[in-house]
């Protein structure tokens, strides 16, 4: 009788079972994993949260905080267009949707004002229910409330810090890549310290460290791609939809900053415990 060297005997082709193992292989992966469990945290409904609550609790507290910032002369857009990277045309969009700095002074109250600080608070409680959920924690009692505010702070903070120091125009290419990598590593040590602040210290600074490093980098790469997508986009939607075309931009950027921040702390849990299992593996053997 011939030799049958077709399908196998269950009859399924090879490059069947070469696809199981090829998929079983990236089940197993760290982006495997990572997309799992980013389902289980419902990781995109998250980060749409983050965005909605960020655009309506603080924003308006950062575009008071960006006023004070007279020399600049432009506040909260500048903060933007920094953050972004975007071009001259969408510079001007931006700055024409939040008007004039001066005037976001000259029209807050100290009632207001410290209701937006309340509201920032509100995002920081919302941002270490997140982390919580990425950790499978417990959520933090309420006399852990001041944390919110420490965080706050150093979020005004890190923002003024980054916008202070951006590459100068035309500077030669050594330069920018100096200066994205010290905002890489002021991005790092921003969340690493986040993490541990909000999580109050339940989780080691040892383990937080490679989710802090993978949202340095990620929030790093959201900015070049934003700079060749919602540039664009921001120009092109001024003119179709006006004000409101360049609103939905920016939120779909804040989407893109909740995605990171969450899915950088989750990715890094992730390679923790594979560093831990490794380490468990790799260890010296134990006497019988």
């Amino acid at each position: 009788m011939p030799l049958n060297s077709g399908a196998p005997q269950d009859g399924r082709p090879q490059h069947g079972h070469a696809f199981d193992r090829l998929q079983r292989r990236l089940g197993d992966s760290v982006v495997g994993l990572t997309w799992q469990r980013g389902r289980e945290v419902e990781l995109m409904h998250r980060a749409m949260g983050f965005a909605a609550l960020s655009f309506l609790t603080l924003v308006p507290l950062l575009i008071v905080v960006a006023a004070a910032d007279l020399p600049s002369g432009q506040g909260f857009a500048r903060w933007l267009v920094t953050g972004l990277g975007v071009s001259e045309v969408s510079q001007a969009e931006i700055q024409e949707l939040f008007g004039r700095p001066g005037q976001a002074l000259q029209r807050t109250t100290a009632f207001g004002l410290a209701a937006l600080a309340a509201f920032g608070v509100t995002f920081g409680s919302a941002v270490q229910t997140g982390y919580e959920r990425v950790w499978d924690l417990p959520t933090a009692r309420w006399h852990t409330m001041w944390r919110h505010v420490v965080w706050l702070a150093m979020l005004v903070a890190a923002l003024l810090l980054f916008v202070k120091t951006p590459a100068p125009d035309g500077s030669p290419a050594v330069v920018t890549m100096l200066v994205a990598g010290g905002d890489v590593v002021g991005l790092f040590l921003f969340f690493w310290a986040s993490q541990r602040l909000l999580l109050c210290g339940r989780i080691r600074w040892r383990a937080l460290a490679p989710g802090a490093a993978l949202t340095a980098v990620g929030l790093l790469g959201l900015r070049i791609f934003s700079q060749y997508v919602f540039s664009p986009l921001i120009a092109s939607n001024a003119v179709t939809f006006g004000p409101f075309g360049t609103v939905l931009v920016l939120q779909s950027w804040l989407v893109g900053v909740g995605f990171v921040v969450y899915g950088g702390a989750l990715a890094g849990r992730l390679v923790h415990e594979w560093q831990v299992r490794r380490r468990l593996n790799l260890g010296p053997r134990q006497p019988h």
